[in-house]
């Protein structure tokens, strides 16, 4: 059995969580997980590799940074983030993949637009939950946004970034050549990869202009302390605003947690590549994340047994 959180899971949490579509936990990682999230993001953030890029023009993100950091690896697989996930899913937490993102101290420019995850990854489902830690102080005009409620409009919304295959003949191609449900992308697009090797589906429909009509939706938000987890669900729209001035930095890691009903889903439009030891067993639509439990390892259950 992993370490405990430091206090329960509340049923009003949960109920918080699967009613809106995200919820703050206050307090529930203890400390010493906060400095080893600290010390796997300084980590990281020191050795970029071929998936670290910009998303905009002072924010970083990595894709799978626990790959090549020990310290993150032992956050996923030891602290209780498995646990507090899978007590609010109600169901098995089984690990999908993790980000990094990154914004320096002093005025922040770039925001982060209102989107979905769920375009960006072949996998879908309702069981699917980030979890958002950081080991700084993030105020809350600083800090995630969520719309309430979002995650249970039953859409998929097309991605912000990626290749427009309106204009690009080579991009439209990809996209006919999807209907073979054999993934796009391989492990060799590691080597190239950006937010904009993709292709773009553009048969989603956009995201809705949340930020010009803020008045209109239950925006959540938090002022965040290191300590504290934000569960979100993978179909609710998020965003985080710029222009901000902050005393600190603001180092993040986001994990991807899938319960019992999320499976694999070949998307036409792929702009994430899959977890690289995926791609040796020629995944097909429709098949349950547990069928690749090297890929994807259940790290918590309600019986306290991962199967």
């Amino acid at each position: 059995m992993g370490a405990r959180p430091t206090r329960p899971v509340t049923s009003q949490e949960i109920e918080e969580f699967h009613r809106d579509g995200a919820v703050l936990l206050r307090g529930v990682l203890p400390e010493e997980w906060v400095d080893v999230a600290r010390e796997g993001l300084d980590a990281a953030i020191e050795a970029p590799d071929m998936l670290s890029g910009y998303a905009g023009v002072d924010l970083r993100v990595d894709q799978f940074p626990a790959a090549r950091t020990p310290a993150l690896r032992r956050l996923i697989e030891a602290s209780p983030v498995a646990e507090i996930v899978g007590r609010a899913l109600c169901s098995p937490a089984r690990f999908y993949m993790d980000q990094l993102f990154y914004k320096p101290q002093g005025e922040t420019i770039s925001p982060t637009a209102w989107h979905q995850d769920t375009c960006y990854y072949n996998v879908e489902g309702q069981d699917l939950v980030r979890a958002w830690i950081s080991p700084d102080p993030v105020p809350r005009e600083a800090s995630l946004e969520v719309v309430c409620g979002s995650h249970r409009w039953s859409i998929t919304y097309r991605p912000l970034a990626g290749r427009d295959p309106e204009g690009d003949g080579e991009a439209r191609a990809t996209l006919e050549r999807a209907e073979t449900d054999v993934p796009m992308l391989g492990a060799d697009a590691y080597d190239d990869w950006n937010y904009f090797s993709g292709v773009r589906d553009m048969s989603l429909p956009p995201v809705p202009d949340i930020e010009a009509h803020r008045d209109f939706y239950d925006i959540l938000g938090w002022d965040y302390a290191p300590g504290d987890v934000i569960l979100f669900h993978g179909n609710a729209l998020h965003a985080a605003l710029g222009n901000v001035a902050s005393v600190n930095p603001r180092r993040t890691h986001a994990s991807l947690w899938a319960g019992r009903d999320v499976r694999y889903l070949h998307r036409a439009g792929q702009l994430i590549p899959d977890p690289v030891a995926l791609y040796d067993h020629e995944p097909r639509t429709g098949q349950p994340l547990s069928d690749f439990p090297d890929v994807f390892p259940a790290l918590w259950a309600p019986d306290e047994r991962a199967d």
